[in-house]
């Protein structure tokens, strides 16, 4: 009997192609949802208007249906692997909006002088080496609400005693400043997510209010500290305080900067390495001791009390330490890995960096941004993926019989450091504008020094403090401290020891960052493919061309791109916008060097620099206007201290007022034209912007 009626063969989705790439990673997936959760992070961070309340909650409801989907259809990949992708970009981007809304805070528009008062609850040291307190519960007299407030105290030193107290001072404050070019780093978005209403200075004397002192926890890191300082002597004293107190106040400025020539800064920053090493210390010392107890190792699980030891002992670090986000970053990814031990897992997996990522991610999605998260996960990632590849092959795995076991301790550090190395060196000369080309070399002769000889004998000084008898322990750190510092002085002197880069466009850090996911994350040859974006980000970064002209907010500082390098109309005042704009060129000459590169016409109330390509006039009278010569090419008269009305001039006019209103410029000359480009020009309508915004118009 033939059939009447046939249904026509079923079609298989247009997607299904795809099935045959994902199989092979099916089990690795997972470790794709930190990756996506940044993806809407990001795209939240992109918006040029802050979303709605209802836009974002509407974002984490879908987000969390689209995870129960995946859930629901875990058996069918393809299926589940798109649910879950953009599961976790909807979460990445309503979890990082309600971050926003959940830190809001009142934010100065404009500067304020007079009294303040607030309880410190942050003690440090600024760029130019004053002292910083950290005002919290502030009050502004005469002034608006805030949260928050730094102050630097110029030409002083501020007594001992002051955390957790509440002091009064007369000091000028304002709000967070604007980029100093446009493109720049965005401070204002950093103070926004710390809570800081305003930063600002002064010159005043300090006085303590007879209130009780709080902040008991900063009180006795501050103890600490000045116990350090007092017991050991300097340098070592300032690198031991900030290891072990996270206060960086004290440093040493030449070691600092020799520390970061070598590649060995990281050293400073209470991160994944001495939490690692401390918590790894308790851990082998509490296994090894009570394995000298046959009745007690062979009875009970010690690995796992020797566990529960060293995250406490990392607990109390994390408090002791100050608490700051690189140190809680640590100790995730840390309790990650002991919890592990402690459940019976292993512990060194990506499945545990992802896990790591994901719960940070979640608790402080502006994380993503900060060069501390991107550096530390990059290294750690790929350090795990490396030995995870090592340890399935044979020759690592001889099992006593070959060369390998014999060197295997210092193959191990050889293959750590130029892997994490190599891993983060791009994103640090992204961020920091250099490359220690000789870090290598610093890194394999300090890092040893600092796990075997420095951490230990801090962990065994603060076990003997009670007792009177961490004097000799102190002395060893010290002495393993001076020989890092006396590396990294000997490495950071070597020709070529530090190569210095343009600032990158911004595009470059995604596309790095995505490469070097894939080239981890994927299996197989597919992961090849990772070259592709990391080529195209190389090529865009030597392709960069800097602005050829670069004027300050104020129209004080101007920055002229010339043949030698880029000059500088002051040798001081504006460092910072000056030291960051020579950053951003790749230019290691300090501001007094950029400043005897300028070369300009002086006459009265005005100054011309030329160059081949265009002329800059920069008039500075009041009353009597100078007499410029006729525009023979592109034009710039830079007009700040006019008072009157303008006559007519050739070329292009930025006055006072227009920098007032469109803040720091950027210039470039495009086919014979000056292209103008101000950090105010398309800024989007966000709340760490919103009130600078109001103040403009």
């Amino acid at each position: 009997m033939s059939k009447l009626y046939e249904p026509p063969a079923t079609r298989r989705p247009d997607l299904a192609f795809l099935l045959p790439l994902l199989e092979p990673q099916r089990r690795r997936l997972v470790l794709w949802v930190p990756v996506f959760l940044a993806a809407g992070i990001a795209l939240y961070f992109a918006l040029p208007v802050e979303p709605s309340r209802l836009e974002y909650g509407t974002s984490l409801i879908l987000g969390t249906l689209f995870l129960l989907l995946g859930l629901n259809w875990r058996q069918r990949l393809l299926r589940a692997a798109t649910c879950g992708a953009v599961a976790a970009i909807l979460l990445g981007f309503g979890l990082a909006a309600h971050r926003t809304h959940h830190v809001a805070h009142p934010v100065l528009t404009s500067d304020f002088y007079g009294t303040v008062t607030g309880t410190v609850v942050g003690i440090g040291r600024s760029a130019g080496g004053n002292p910083r307190l950290l005002l919290d519960d502030v009050v502004l007299y005469g002034g608006p609400p805030v949260a928050r407030v730094r102050i630097a105290f110029v030409g002083q030193d501020l007594a001992d005693g002051l955390a957790g107290r509440r002091i009064m001072v007369t000091a000028r404050i304002g709000p967070p400043g604007d980029p100093v070019e446009p493109g720049g780093f965005d401070f204002r978005r950093m103070a926004y997510y710390e809570r800081l209403s305003g930063v600002g200075y002064t010159d005043a004397t300090v006085f303590i209010q007879p209130d009780p002192p709080r902040a008991p926890v900063l009180r006795a890191r501050m103890q600490v500290a000045d116990g350090l300082r007092t017991r050991m002597e300097a340098p070592a004293s300032g690198f031991a305080a900030a290891i072990l107190t996270g206060d960086r106040s004290t440093v040493d400025p030449a070691s600092l900067e020799d520390l970061r020539a070598s590649n060995l800064a990281h050293l400073l920053a209470i991160s994944g390495l001495h939490m690692g090493l401390l918590t790894a210390f308790i851990f082998a010392c509490v296994r090894g001791g009570l394995a000298l107890i046959p009745s007690v190792a062979l009875r009970y699980p010690i690995k796992k009390w020797a566990a529960v030891a060293a995250l406490c002992g990392g607990a109390v670090y994390l408090v002791l330490s100050g608490g700051a986000v690189a140190t809680q970053r640590a100790f995730v990814m840390t309790a990650v890995v002991l919890i592990a031990v402690i459940i019976d897992r292993p512990a060194f997996t990506l499945r545990g960096v992802a896990l790591a990522a994901t719960i940070i991610l979640i608790w402080r999605p502006e994380s993503l941004f900060g060069a501390g998260f991107q550096m530390s996960f990059a290294a750690t990632a790929a350090l795990v993926a490396v030995f995870e590849g090592l340890r399935s092959q044979p020759w690592w795995r001889d099992e006593g019989r070959g060369w390998v076991t014999r060197f295997r301790a210092p193959i191990a550090l050889l293959i750590t450091s130029s892997v994490a190395g190599a891993a983060t060196a791009p994103i640090g000369a992204f961020h920091f504008g250099q490359m220690s080309q000789l870090g290598l070399i610093a890194n394999l002769l300090a890092v040893p020094i600092m796990g075997m000889i420095i951490m230990p004998s801090a962990v065994i000084a603060a076990v003997l403090f009670p007792l009177g008898l961490d004097g000799i322990p102190l002395h060893i750190a010290q002495v393993g401290i001076e020989t890092v510092l006396g590396i990294a002085g000997w490495v950071a002197e070597l020709p070529g020891a530090v190569r210095y880069v343009p600032a990158a466009p911004p595009v470059v850090l995604p596309l790095l960052g995505g490469g070097l996911c894939w080239a981890v994350l994927w299996t197989g040859w597919g992961r090849l493919i990772a070259c592709l974006p990391v080529a195209y980000a190389l090529t865009l970064w030597l392709q960069v061309e800097r602005p050829h002209i670069l004027i300050d907010a104020g129209g004080r500082m101007i920055g002229v791109m010339t043949v030698d390098g880029r000059a500088l109309s002051r040798a001081q005042g504006n460092s910072f916008a000056a030291s960051t704009w020579l950053e951003n060129d790749g230019d290691p000459v300090g501001q007094e060097g950029a400043a005897a590169r300028w070369v300009a016409q002086a006459s009265t109330g005005a100054r011309t620099i030329s160059t081949n390509d265009f002329t800059l006039h920069h008039v500075t009278a009041r009353n009597v206007w100078p007499v410029l010569p006729d525009c023979d090419g592109p034009t710039l008269n830079l007009v700040t201290g006019w008072q009157g009305d303008l006559p007519d001039l050739c070329g292009t006019v930025i006055t006072r007022a227009d920098l007032q209103r469109r803040g720091a410029l950027a210039i470039r000359l495009t086919a014979g034209r000056l292209e103008i480009v101000s950090v105010h020009d398309g800024q989007p309508d966000r709340p760490w912007t919103r009130d600078r915004r109001s103040s403009d118009q």
